[in-house]
């Protein structure tokens, strides 16, 4: 995972430097702390500047500084990772094996071909020196952040970057959509003077759609956000990237109940004992088990996918006192992480801890706490009759941040001891008040939301952003002392409510609209996902010097959950901690996991109480005054 940024100046009245301020270079620093440099090409005849910066996380291979320039003047940045599509040697860094494909690459067609195959989180930025071609874009889900900005001047300057700094004035940044790949001929801007963007989209290999109206839909979706003296076009040769998934099945079978607001007379008992019944359903039982084998698969790459040790090659185990963990779980004990550290104790070495990372925010007096509303009562009752003897077995006392994500993820513990006691779970209890939010928002973290801005983004953005720094407690022999997490991974459980129906929403939606109308609010979901939390997520996980890294966005993953129709995935008419995520709670289920399997959706903001620190007026779509404040030293 790196920081990548790179300023262009189209003529020489711009200074290069002026665009790209330290502010910036210390927010990339952050992201790669293991090798940073920069590197300016000019082009004089042509009076273009580009300065490339790069900052490195060593995760794979050697380290290998960034910008990579090669003999012929090619310069390229990169921030992703490959776990498919392109061969990486475990000794070798994908960087150098992804530029060393792209010079090989004697055409546009051949460029696309190239993203075409790779599955993985990527952003990256490359300059083609023979064509004063500048390359860049991001990966189909929008999994490694980038922004870009671009001068009031109409043939002055641009920038690209994986984070800013939030300003109230001047030219905004905003993220490059994950529409496609972007070219920008520097030598067609400096002669007509005006700065133009050229659009290659993804496209589904098997659509039905026109290339056309792909085209002509994406270009107004991307325009609308552009100054108005940028242009957009679409490549001449109307080429376009592959979609590295199949697009949604929408099939909707007449058994499965078309008719909005359809309930079933019939509505089980939220139990353990109701999913194993399911999974005496011979077809259900091997759907599942397929689920599980590309989940597996998809965790497996995540977490073997780093340098470990020195021995590396011979795969030994280091010595007992140098064991550290290298892998972390944004972890709530709620079923999305508890599958994730689930199937991740399959693949980490046995003698490697695993961190599991659970924040709080400091709550109230319990006597002040009036939840009304239904779906907190019931979570509520869920803790009380799960969790009624976790205090007395433990003789931990109910504190001020004993929330319910807290007490959900000692409960989520357990069960991880039970299933694999020869693991060390190192649950790491967070812990948040309310000066220090407020302290590290004004330092650092309204600059990584930034450029988003609602109240739901800071939320998340803070609970997020203390939860991946991974500084807390741990308990040893009964006392808790003082933990930092050096884990350079941490996984995240996003994309399984986006999936899998988990959301509030789509009950809401599901009961207006009925199969069809929740099968068109899944499409919508993975469609904005990049702009609405991935890049976000990114900026905040990668402030810590971590990579994040998403499971259930995994290509492989998506694209056979997308095979499969609504029905199998979720059932609506199922009551909460059953019906939504069916699929997945019947495969922690099948590989072991007990009481998390029916715990209903919580979400972070909610669970981790953050919310609870604000106005009980905001809405999570209003604008949030709190990350406008200036910045403090």
């Amino acid at each position: 995972m790196c920081g990548i940024c790179c300023a262009v100046t189209l003529s020489g009245q711009h200074a290069i430097r002026g665009f790209f301020n330290e502010d910036i270079l210390c927010r990339l620093k952050r992201r790669g702390p293991d090798s940073s440099q920069q590197l300016i090409k000019t082009a004089s005849d042509l009076s273009y500047e580009c300065l490339f910066s790069g900052h490195v996380l060593h995760l794979r291979g050697l380290v290998t500084p960034q910008p990579l320039e090669d003999a012929n003047n090619n310069v390229f940045l990169w921030n992703g990772e490959i776990f498919n599509g392109v061969h990486v040697g475990n000794l070798e860094n994908d960087t150098e094996v992804m530029f060393h494909h792209l010079t090989l690459c004697s055409s546009e067609a051949d460029i696309l071909s190239l993203f075409s195959l790779l599955q993985g989180p990527w952003s990256f930025i490359y300059y083609q020196a023979s064509r004063h071609s500048l390359w860049f874009g991001r990966d189909y889900f929008g999994r490694r952040s980038l922004l870009w900005q671009f001068s009031n001047e109409v043939d002055s300057a641009f920038c690209l970057t994986s984070v800013s700094v939030y300003s109230e004035s001047g030219n905004q940044w905003q993220e490059v959509p994950a529409s496609g790949i972007f070219k920008i001929d520097l030598k067609a801007c400096t002669t007509t003077k005006s700065l133009s963007l050229t659009l290659f989209p993804w496209k589904y290999s098997c659509t039905e759609k026109p290339v056309e109206e792909i085209i002509i839909n994406v270009l107004d979706e991307v325009s609308k956000d552009l100054p108005n003296h940028i242009r957009l076009v679409m490549n001449e040769s109307k080429l376009c990237l592959r979609a590295p998934v199949v697009p949604l099945n929408k099939t909707i079978s007449e058994a499965s109940g078309e008719c909005p607001g359809t309930v079933s007379n019939f509505i089980p008992m939220v139990s353990v004992e109701t999913l194993e019944g399911f999974l005496a359903e011979e077809h259900k039982k091997n759907l599942v088990c397929q689920f599980i084998d590309v989940l597996s698969e998809a965790v497996k790459r995540r977490v073997l996918s780093l340098f470990r040790d020195e021995n590396q090659k011979t795969r030994e185990v280091p010595s007992v006192s140098n064991r550290k963990a290298h892998v972390a779980v944004l972890f709530s004990g709620g079923i999305d992480s508890m599958v994730i550290a689930a199937l991740a104790d399959k693949h980490v070495p046995l003698g490697e801890p695993i961190d599991l990372l659970n924040v709080a925010f400091m709550i109230k007096e319990r006597a002040k706490q009036k939840d009304t509303t239904e779906e907190v009562q019931l979570d509520w009752l869920w803790l009380q009759e799960s969790c009624q003897d976790l205090d007395a077995k433990t003789g931990a006392h109910l504190s001020y941040f004993d929330v319910p994500d807290r007490i959900t993820g000692r409960a989520g513990l357990k069960e991880l001891e039970a299933i694999n006691p020869s693991r060390t779970w190192n649950f790491v209890e967070i812990n948040v008040t309310p000066e220090e939010l407020n302290k590290m928002r004004r330092q650092c973290i309204n600059h990584l939301i930034y450029p988003l801005d609602t109240v739901l983004d800071d939320s998340i953005g803070c609970a997020i952003w203390f939860a991946s720094r991974g500084e807390g407690f741990i308990s040893n022999q009964g006392e808790l002392k003082p933990y930092k997490s050096p884990a350079k991974v941490v996984l995240s459980g996003i994309g399984a409510d986006e999936q899998l129906a988990g959301y509030s929403r789509h009950r809401v939606c599901f009961k207006k609209y009925g199969l069809k109308g929740l099968n068109k609010e899944l499409e919508m979901e993975l469609g904005r996902i990049s702009s609405r939390n991935l890049g976000r997520d990114d900026r905040i996980i990668g402030d810590h010097g971590k990579e994040a890294r998403f499971p259930f966005l995994d290509e492989d993953v998506v694209s056979f959950l997308n095979s499969l129709p609504i029905s199998e995935k979720a059932d609506l008419n199922l009551p909460r901690g059953i019906g939504e995520k069916l699929i997945l709670r019947l495969a922690a289920r099948e590989f072991g996991l007990t009481a998390s399997t029916i715990l209903p959706k919580r979400a972070v903001q909610f669970g981790s109480r953050i919310a609870k620190l604000e106005s009980s007026s905001e809405k999570a779509s209003d604008t949030c005054s709190r990350l406008k404040l200036p910045s403090v030293d």
